[in-house]
């Protein structure tokens, strides 16, 4: 853990080093998880010449991605502490911390293109900033990471609510698995880091994950099926420390938060249903994968949602249920 911190307050002090050779004004180090392939680092990259153009180089946006300074449960803290101005936290990864942030992960409530655009900006997302703020971090865009999903299997292809009876299947999050529960299937918690084994050995027979990380962990070599659809939506919000962003002039915050708005405006996902070249890279890999129909989607829909909602109003209560409202209205 030493060593850890050690190496983490050189790479700080390496970047204000950094800061000072380009005379910038203000520094803006930035952490995130995502490797440079992933599309939400690339548009971190380019926030950061936005920024850089827009301010006329008065603030160098550093840029620490793949974890290298922080691990994803440690952004909060180190946002909120200081020990850093800015990071990329996932929605889903609030947790117990802000229960109401599980709220794009019921299925089918915000995935479609219209909902996404319609709750960036509105009266349910000023509530969750809101929230974001009283745990010591401010929100400054809402980037759409995904909004699909796909159900792999070894054995059959899970369908229909039959389908998933007595299905070993490696689940999400505590919330999300009660829809899986419903659907009569057996779902088995574990890191993702650790999903290809399990299925590779047979410890779970399906795995759930983005399309498009289905392809990168190559999960077609140990899953024979696969069903997507436009389920969920993953939202990764850039927060900043409210004293470092408070302390910047008023031009400079709106500099920024034009760039922002911008990655925010291209992360917003256009296209109805899912990804078909995504999928494709999984056929070609041998993978028989399908797209649901609405007309599949609706009975999956109908016992996983009221199992998923009542667990999402355990935590939150009468402000989660006028939040599904809010949204059910966009």
């Amino acid at each position: 853990m030493l060593k850890s911190l050690k190496l983490t307050a050189a790479a700080l002090a390496l970047g204000m080093t950094s800061s000072m050779a380009w005379a910038a004004d203000y520094t803006m180090r930035l952490s995130h998880q995502f490797p440079p392939t992933h599309p939400t680092a690339q548009a971190m990259e380019q926030f950061a010449k936005d920024v850089d153009a827009a301010t006329d180089g008065k603030v160098e946006v550093q840029v620490y991605g793949a974890a290298q300074l922080f691990k994803p449960n440690q952004h909060h803290s180190a946002v909120a502490g200081g020990q850093i101005e800015s990071a990329i936290i996932l929605s889903m990864q609030w947790g117990s911390t802000i229960p109401e942030m599980s709220l794009s992960m019921i299925p089918y409530l915000m995935s479609s293109p219209a909902k996404q655009e319609a709750f960036i900006g509105s009266e349910a997302a000023k509530i969750l900033d809101k929230k974001m703020e009283q745990k010591g971090v401010k929100n400054i865009g809402w980037l759409v990471d995904t909004n699909d999903l796909i159900v792999t299997s070894s054995n059959h292809l899970l369908d229909t609510p039959e389908s998933y009876k007595d299905v070993k299947i490696r689940g999400l999050n505590k919330q999300f698995d009660q829809g899986l529960i419903a659907l009569g299937a057996v779902p088995v918690t574990m890191p993702g880091s650790e999903a290809y084994q399990a299925l590779q050995t047979g410890i779970v027979d399906a795995g759930i994950t983005a399309i498009q990380a289905a392809y990168s962990r190559k999960y077609y070599e140990v899953q024979k099926y696969g069903a997507a659809s436009a389920i969920v939506v993953v939202f990764d919000n850039l927060v900043v420390n409210p004293k470092w962003w408070d302390g910047l002039p008023q031009d400079i915050q709106q500099a920024i938060q034009g760039a922002v708005d911008k990655a925010v405006d291209n992360s917003i996902i256009r296209y109805e249903g899912v990804n078909e070249k995504d999928m494709q890279h999984l056929a070609e890999n041998g993978m028989e994968v399908v797209a649901l129909t609405p007309e599949q989607i609706e009975p999956i829909k109908a016992i996983m949602q009221p199992a998923i909602i009542a667990e999402f109003l355990k935590g939150t209560g009468k402000d989660g249920q006028a939040l599904i409202d809010m949204v059910e209205a966009l």
